[in-house]
């Protein structure tokens, strides 16, 4: 197993140290166990999001989710019912099985529900007012302006000479 040194990164990076926590965390995770059940992530829209993970064999009271510490865990319990019936092959896994998804601050669990034996659930990324893009006013020669209207008066001199010329062109052909 390979060790990493995020010592140089930690010296320089402010405020992601989960980050670095969660990229430890991933070295040390065993490999093995990380394939039951196979699950699909899609972006279904700007900010919309679905996991859906195959659960045949499990009823939706067998399954369990919780969203914890921007962690969401699905569990699934395996109820072994035997209801007189001898398997002579079992290709249908049914097995307990815990699956995490680490979640961003941002992105919040909307819903779930169970169909054919897929488990999907809903997330929507919801971006607070503090964390959108905001203009920030520069302040130039004792009057604040803003980017846009910086490249705006940039714009107005080349305007201004045009017009100078057409009134000169006017100008000669009247006189």
């Amino acid at each position: 197993m390979r060790s990493f040194d995020l010592t140089p990164l930690l010296r320089s990076s402010i405020g992601f140290d989960d980050l670095f926590r969660m990229t430890e965390s991933l070295a040390r995770t065993d490999q093995s166990s990380q394939g039951y059940p196979p699950y699909n992530i899609a972006k279904v829209g700007e900010d919309e999001y679905r996991i859906e993970l195959a659960v045949a064999g499990f009823a939706p009271e067998d399954l369990d989710i919780v969203v914890q510490d921007r962690t969401l865990t699905v569990t699934g319990r395996a109820n072994e019912k035997e209801d007189g019936v001898e398997y002579l092959h079992r290709g249908i896994a049914k097995r307990a099985f815990e699956r995490q998804f680490r979640l961003a601050d941002t992105v919040k669990v909307t819903g779930a529900r169970y169909h054919d034996g897929l488990l999907v659930i809903e997330l929507k990324r919801e971006i607070p007012e503090h964390m959108r893009p905001r203009k920030i006013r520069i302040e130039a020669s004792g009057s604040p302006t803003t980017i846009e209207s910086r490249a705006e008066a940039e714009e107005e001199p080349a305007t201004a000479r045009r017009i100078p010329v057409e009134s000169k062109q006017a100008g000669d052909k009247a006189a």
